[in-house]
C-alpha cells in the first residue's frame, strides 16, 4: 500500500513539473527577471509557480503581483529585496508577466 502512495506521489510531481516546464517564459520574464526567477525552481527569488501558488484562488492575483513588482520588496519571502520594476521592466511587461505568474497555477 506504502509503495502505491509514495508511486501516486512521484507521478503527481512528474506531471506538475512537466507541465510547468513545458511552459515558455515569456521574454520580458527573460530579459528582466530571468536573472533571479525561473518558472519552476527557487534559486535566489521564488519561482514563478511558487508565486502563481501563493496567489491562486484569489480574483485580484494578477494585479497584487503587478503591484508588488511596481513597488519591489521581499512579500514575506526567505530571499533578498526585489527591487522595484526588477530590471527595469515598463508597465506593460509588469502587466503582461503579472498575468502570465498568476495563469500558472490555474
Amino acid at each position: 500500500m506504502n509503495s502505491i502512495i509514495a508511486s501516486m506521489a512521484a507521478m503527481a510531481g512528474l506531471i506538475i513539473s512537466g507541465y510547468s516546464l513545458a511552459v515558455n517564459m515569456p521574454v520580458e520574464g527573460k530579459t528582466k527577471c530571468g536573472t533571479c526567477h525561473a518558472i519552476d525552481k527557487s534559486s535566489v527569488a521564488p519561482s514563478f509557480m511558487e508565486i502563481s501558488m501563493k496567489y491562486k484562488g484569489d480574483k485580484d492575483a494578477a494585479s497584487k503581483i503587478a503591484t508588488n513588482i511596481t513597488t519591489g520588496g521581499s512579500f514575506g519571502w526567505e530571499f533578498g529585496e526585489m527591487p522595484a520594476k526588477g530590471l527595469g521592466a515598463n508597465d506593460a511587461e509588469i502587466q503582461s508577466l503579472s498575468k502570465f505568474i498568476a495563469d500558472l497555477a490555474k
